[in-house]
Formats: C-alpha cells, sequence, structure tokens
C-alpha cells in the first residue's frame, strides 16, 4: 500500500505522517516530496523544523524548481520582523490560499507541512482543524501532506487530526534494525477502511522499497499492556476442579432435590398414616348459595 500512497492517485486526500522520537518519519516525508516532483507536480512546503538547505538536500535536482520553500524555521513566531519569513500565526485559510496562488500555474499544487506538531504548540487544535478542513475542501491545492509527532500531544489531539485525514502513516521502529514500519490506515471516499503494517527502507535517492509484511519476518511480539492478565493467577485457593472432584460433584445428592422414590412416599400415605376428617355441627350455617353469608359485610 505504500507504493500506492507514493504515487500520489488520489487528489484532494490528506496524507500524515505520524512519528516519534524513537523514529523519525522526515525521510518518508522527502520521499513523497521527491514522488510528487517527479510527477511534475508543484510543492508548496511549509518548513517549521529544518532549513531550506536540509530540506532539498537529496532532492531531484532537475526538478527542484517546482519546489517553493516558504521559510518557518528562521523566524517562526515573527519576532524578528522578516518580511519574507511565514509564521505560525499565518497558519488559516486566507494566508494559506494567497501563498499558494503566487506561484504561476496549471494545475493546484501539493502543500506539505514540516510539521504540524509546531503549528499544534502555538495554535489551538480545532482553529488547526478547521483551516485544513477547508483547505482540502476549498480546491486551492491539490493534496496536504503533514508530519506529525505523536508523542509530544495529548491522545485526542492527535486523533481529531488524523480523523480528517484520508490516509495515516505510522512509522515505528523495525526489528533486529531491518528497517522501518509502516502502519498504513487508508479510508476511501466511500468510508472503507483499509489497514496494513509495510517493512520499508529509503534508499539514498529517497526511493522508498518495501520488504515485505512484518509477519513474514518473524512472531508479532504482543505489547504487555495488550496482554490478558489471568484473574485466578495468584489466588489462595483453587477455582478449578479436577475430574475426580467433577465426578463426585455430579454424584452427590442435593438435600432440595427429591428423587423419584421420595416424591412417591409423600404424595401417596401408607398403612399407619393420620387423616383429618371434619363432621360439621348445626351451629355452621353454610350456604352453598351465598358462602359470604355469615360475614359482617
Amino acid at each position: 500500500m505504500l507504493p500506492e500512497l507514493l504515487q500520489g492517485t488520489d487528489a484532494g486526500g490528506f496524507l500524515i505522517i505520524q512519528d516519534s522520537a524513537g523514529c523519525s518519519g522526515r525521510h518518508l516525508l522527502k520521499s513523497f516530496i521527491n514522488a510528487a516532483l517527479n510527477r511534475e507536480e508543484v510543492v508548496h512546503v511549509l518548513g517549521f523544523e529544518v532549513s531550506e538547505e536540509e530540506l532539498k538536500d537529496g532532492l531531484n535536482d532537475s526538478a527542484i524548481q517546482r519546489l517553493h520553500f516558504h521559510d518557518a524555521y528562521s523566524d517562526p513566531l515573527g519576532w524578528t520582523g522578516h518580511q519574507s519569513a511565514f509564521t505560525v500565526h499565518q497558519f488559516c485559510l486566507e494566508e494559506l490560499v494567497h501563498l499558494v496562488k503566487q506561484t504561476s500555474q496549471s494545475k493546484p499544487a501539493t502543500l506539505v507541512i514540516d510539521s504540524l506538531s509546531w503549528i499544534l504548540r502555538h495554535v489551538s487544535p480545532p482553529a488547526v482543524c478547521s483551516t485544513l478542513q477547508q483547505l482540502r475542501k476549498g480546491g486551492a491545492v491539490r493534496a496536504i501532506i503533514g508530519l506529525l509527532h505523536a508523542d509530544m500531544h495529548q491522545r485526542g489531539t492527535v486523533g481529531s487530526v488524523c480523523h480528517l485525514a484520508s490516509s495515516v502513516i505510522t512509522v515505528a521502529p523495525g526489528m533486529k534494525g531491518d528497517g522501518a514500519v509502516a502502519k498504513i490506515t487508508k479510508r476511501s471516499k466511500s468510508g472503507k477502511v483499509i489497514q496494513d503494517e509495510e517493512i520499508f527502507s529509503i534508499k539514498e535517492d529517497l526511493t522508498v522499497v518495501v520488504q515485505g509484511k512484518p509477519s513474514q519476518h518473524g512472531p508479532k511480539q504482543t505489547d504487555p499492556e495488550e496482554q490478558e492478565t489471568d484473574p485466578t493467577a495468584n489466588l489462595t485457593f483453587n477455582l478449578r476442579l479436577s475430574d475426580t472432584e467433577r465426578e463426585a460433584k455430579e454424584k452427590l445428592a442435593l438435600p432440595f432435590v427429591f428423587s423419584k422414590e421420595k416424591k412417591t412416599a409423600l404424595l401417596h400415605s401408607g398403612p399407619g398414616s393420620g387423616r383429618i376428617h371434619y363432621e360439621p355441627d348445626a351451629n355452621d350455617d353454610y350456604d352453598q348459595e351465598d358462602p359470604d353469608d355469615d360475614l359482617d359485610v
């Protein structure tokens, strides 16, 4: 699925590369930038975390003229007053549309945000989500690609941003140093969700090579927090019965369960059993037509 996402066939999509301190996703982000440039697309990059030189290092030199880097690295908060710098306070729909349309182009460009975490540290998550939703629905850009450091934010913030994305790639370190693992979640326009895991590596020319599935390289390790614990493991008594104990339990006659012989003895009186006979006397004024005649009502 990773090569399919690199082809960029879905117009109007929003792709999030989610990484952590244990495994960086910037090299994969540059692979997506390089793939868009090779498709002769115009790419706009909001660079908050690395300089323009570092970002362009390794990209296709023949297509680098279609890359427009908006410097948010040197003065991200606008403290020095550089007019050419892009600040985090300009992250709104009007400013972004104006920024993208400054360059003459025949088709919408791809917007790359490096990174969303920097913006979320200074702009409220609802405002960021609203801007991203309006931007992808407005048609000003063909697609949006954002890098998100998941371990820098609360789980609710990460979930809200990822909920807007059409595809989420979570990058994790691989086992035994054989590349990284990409956990992919793709949502189609019909609402269908497809999930996949792939082991990949990135060459010097930023080409992504898929090595296979994690299951093909060894047994999948279960997270200790996800392992089910046995609630009867540390008890001082035994809750389970052996075969002998279970057989003895089944043969035991319970005191409130009557056997067939006991039921027969109780229902049929034998010799010597007592009987009660009632003979009405003269004081018994019983009217069969009105049984309640003797009551004072």
